[in-house]
């Protein structure tokens, strides 16, 4: 029986009742919102208190009053129960084919609002689902697919779309070369050469776990390496070196005057920018929801 469920010595038929008569005011009150009588919910009190020892409610006056001990207990039945509710309602997806679970990884360089939408619809669609999403450092995400810890990446995948992923393109991002307004490159009348770059710190995002793979952009010899790609930004405002940021993230802050666009001699970067994939494994299959947020996201970014 659904009441009837045991944690330890309670049930969370006991919890229920508690967090009714607290909810409407009164035993009795309570009675009618569960459709059940008024001794049965005086006895399911009684009985936790005395199992548990503690005294939930002060009946010294007309409605009864929680004690300390009371007040403290209820959020935390509150508690149990959304758990509970939330493990019966992932079982019943279960059982529908819905995966337990979606993990969803990103890449740094992806751009947030059009995703959040997404999630936010998602969450809509499928209000039970438990969603884990993570932030990635450069390549991370890819990894995760592929160590089986993410069903889903939305990630840049260089050189190449791998063989054991499937991807689908979803936009690419413009990385434009920027330096704090107060550095000496931006001073230069002229194009940047690779010689100009060679004396200065170049700002990279980098894989924290192989942080000397293979590097795209690199044009300087000394280079800061960087996961985050906020912490980045701080240290370029702050004038400590040059790097490529997605145009969107830094459109402000040049129209602004605070960074400049530096205009570099046979500039290696691609013009039509880097191709962001929404991605999963090839051999793990997406679930109803990993299938409907693929999509979304196709429709959205299209």
């Amino acid at each position: 029986m659904k009441g009837g469920i045991l944690i330890g010595n309670l049930t969370l038929d006991q919890l229920r009742v508690l967090v009714a008569i607290v909810e409407t005011g009164s035993f009795s009150a309570a009675s009618k919102a569960l459709s059940r009588a008024q001794s049965s919910i005086s006895q399911a009190i009684a009985s936790l208190e005395g199992t548990q020892g503690v005294l939930l409610f002060d009946r010294s006056s007309h409605r009864p009053r929680l004690t300390e001990a009371g007040r403290v207990l209820v959020e935390h039945a509150r508690l149990v129960l959304a758990s509970a509710g939330r493990f019966e309602a992932v079982a019943k997806g279960a059982r529908s084919g819905l995966e337990p679970e979606l993990t969803i990884a990103i890449d740094p360089l992806v751009p947030t609002a059009p995703l959040i939408e997404s999630l936010r619809l998602l969450r809509r669609e499928f209000p039970d689902l438990p969603v884990s999403f993570s932030t990635e450092g450069l390549g991370g995400s890819l990894r995760r697919l592929r160590n089986g810890t993410a069903a889903t990446a939305i990630c840049l995948l260089l050189p190449a779309v791998p063989e054991d992923v499937v991807a689908y393109p979803l936009l690419r991002i413009k990385m434009v070369p920027v330096v704090a307004a107060g550095h000496p490159l931006a001073s230069l009348k002229r194009p940047v050469t690779q010689s100009d770059f060679e004396a200065y710190v170049q700002l990279v995002l980098s894989d924290p776990v192989e942080p000397q793979g293979t590097d795209y952009g690199i044009s300087s010899a000394r280079r800061w390496r960087f996961i985050d790609i906020g912490r980045r930004m701080d240290f370029l405002m702050a004038g400590f070196g040059w790097c490529r940021m997605p145009e969107h993230l830094v459109a402000s802050e040049i129209a602004a005057g605070n960074l400049a666009l530096l205009d570099v001699l046979e500039d290696p970067t691609p013009e039509e920018g880097l191709a962001i994939y929404a991605a999963h494994k090839r051999s793990d299959a997406l679930g109803p929801a990993g299938q409907w947020l693929m999509t979304e996201l196709k429709q959205r970014f299209a």
